[in-house]
């Protein structure tokens, strides 16, 4: 029962996805969004308009007998210029929680970015189709994880047997926000970045709102988290305030002040974990930008370096050192009236050891095997006994 003919087509709606804060209606279907409506008016920047779009830790989940899925989409193609082709976005298919099939699709869109200018150009393209078969046929949860790092409009889904939205299973919801590396850059597929690799070990649902390149205390994206439903939030702050050297000391502090000021006027006693940048050796003393290391591009390898000038720390200016030192000081000021506040230094999740035996291949983007290490330290560290969400 595997042909086309036999296949039962099913409306991707809202009720079928998880892990996304809003959907949009387009002329073909569906397209997830990791910030609402409401938010995304807020802002003109295409870097956080395509970092939110892309659909980490979204999923199409449902409830079903199938052996056969498919699922029609459109996704988003990034092509850098100057640099190695990236891989195809990965969808994995789990069962019951455990990963069983992954697949890619061809076509779609395409969004090449002269890495040297700065300038895009966007060209339209067909979809394609997602396969999996060969599914076992009794009652089963499944999961399809939607890329996470290519924007994906779902136009239709196909199986073999009828489905139906997926029960509650009693978890706990874990939300999430960070920077490129919590969003799941150079991880091998969306169950293996270190977010979803530490919810699948702490058995929590996970919401995603890593955005790359856009962690940046933003007010929408605290009012987001404020109104989301989360048992359980974390926020990791550092790495994008300095590699885009957005603000200076002064204004950091009550930034971050305002940030968790709004997140507790929806959460007043959700157990909430500030976590300080993971090790970037370029950038611990060593203020932003960062930049792209045009001799090394012209070598077909994109590799970052800090632009900076440790001098001017002096002035104000931001390192991953001073951030922390600051964070630190702002969870323990504010943890005395706040007890359900949390810190963890992001270099027990990945420090100078592991930079020796695991280095950042591009300067400050972990690669999959350090993706894995990161989502088991953070599971230990926060879920297990003793951790800042283990007993809530």
């Amino acid at each position: 029962m595997d042909t086309e003919k036999d296949l039962i087509s099913t409306p991707v709606t809202a009720e079928l996805l998880r892990g996304a804060l809003d959907v949009e209606r387009t002329e073909h279907g569906l397209l997830p969004h990791r910030l609402p409506a409401w938010a995304r008016a807020q802002f003109a920047d295409g870097q956080l308009a395509m970092a939110e779009s892309q659909p980490s830790g979204v999923r199409v989940a449902f409830r079903t007998r199938a052996t056969a899925v498919e699922l029609d989409v459109v996704p988003t193609k990034r092509v850098y210029l100057g640099a190695p082709p990236r891989p195809a976005g990965v969808y994995d298919l789990t069962i019951d929680g455990h990963l069983a099939a992954q697949a890619d699709v061809t076509g779609g869109n395409t969004l090449t970015w002269d890495m040297a200018t700065g300038a895009t150009e966007y060209r339209p393209g067909p979809g394609g189709t997602v396969r999996f078969s060969g599914l076992p046929g009794d009652p089963k949860d499944v999961e399809v994880w939607l890329p996470h790092n290519e924007t994906t409009e779902l136009i239709a889904l196909r199986t073999d047997a009828p489905v139906e939205p997926m029960a509650d299973r009693g978890r706990r919801v874990w939300l999430h926000h960070g920077s490129s590396i919590s969003h799941g850059s150079d991880a091998a597929s969306p169950t293996t970045t270190w977010p979803a690799l530490a919810a699948a070990l702490g058995g929590v649902e996970l919401v995603n709102l890593g955005f790359g390149g856009s962690a940046l205390l933003d007010p929408f994206t605290a009012r987001a988290v404020r109104d989301a439903q989360a048992d359980l939030v974390s926020i990791k702050i550092g790495i994008n305030l300095v590699n885009s050297d957005l603000m200076r000391l002064r204004a950091f502090t009550p930034a971050v002040h305002g940030f968790l000021d709004t997140i507790r006027e929806g959460h007043p006693t959700t157990p909430l974990l500030v976590v300080s940048p993971i090790l970037c050796p370029i950038h611990e003393e060593t203020p932003g930008p960062s930049a792209a290391d045009l001799a090394e591009l012209g070598a077909g390898k994109l590799t970052f370096r800090a632009a900076g000038d440790p001098a001017e720390r002096a002035t104000g200016k931001l390192t991953l050192g001073v951030i922390r030192d600051e964070l630190r000081q702002i969870v323990t000021q504010r943890s005395a009236q706040d007890p359900h506040l949390f810190y963890l230094d992001g270099r027990d999740l990945y420090g100078e050891p592991d930079f020796a035996e695991l280095p950042l291949p591009d300067q400050i983007h972990p690669d999959a095997d350090t993706h894995r290490r990161i989502g088991e330290r953070f599971a230990e560290l926060a879920f297990a006994k003793g951790g800042a969400f283990t007993a809530a």
